[in-house]
């Protein structure tokens, strides 16, 4: 799978090891940065791997900050975006079979490596369900987000 992974200051070690073990589970990554310690705006970063999902160049996409809210609203403005920050392996199958998320938002300070590591396993091997009802849900947020950028008047006609 080709993923896009970015990360703040706070999420850099997190990140660095992440993507070894993503390279040995086979994905091909594509690496947004940032590349060093120095403190820096995790914004440009959720944007980059956003516009990377969005786009189609990548399936899915990994962002780490320090607790990861703010990865998870920068991300969740990009239209045909579904970032779910995920802080324990139950909530990581739910995002997948329930919503469908698209990128993975991990807490780089609040969440050992190892189990941001496991997650992400969880979170890359869990498929969506189809089931009737996560489907008309997520018709719903396409549709909430097509009257929010087309401006459409009329969101449940």
């Amino acid at each position: 799978m080709k993923i896009a992974i970015g990360a703040d200051h706070a999420g850099f070690v997190t990140k660095a090891e992440l993507i070894k073990n993503l390279k040995s589970w086979q994905h091909e990554i594509t690496d947004v940065g940032t590349f060093t310690l120095e403190a820096t705006d995790y914004p440009l970063f959720a944007l980059k791997v956003g516009e990377a999902v969005a786009s189609n160049k990548v399936e899915r996409g990994i962002l780490i900050c320090g607790n990861g809210i703010g990865m998870s609203i920068v991300a969740n403005k990009i239209p045909g975006i579904r970032a779910a920050l995920v802080l324990n392996e139950k909530i990581a199958v739910q995002t997948r079979e329930h919503n469908d998320s698209n990128i993975l938002v991990l807490a780089g300070r609040e969440i050992e490596v190892a189990e941001n590591i496991k997650i992400t396993q969880i979170w890359l091997t869990t498929q969506f369900s189809f089931a009737e009802r996560h489907v008309r849900r997520i018709k719903l947020i396409n549709r909430i987000e097509k009257h929010i950028t087309d401006h459409d008047d009329n969101i449940f006609d």
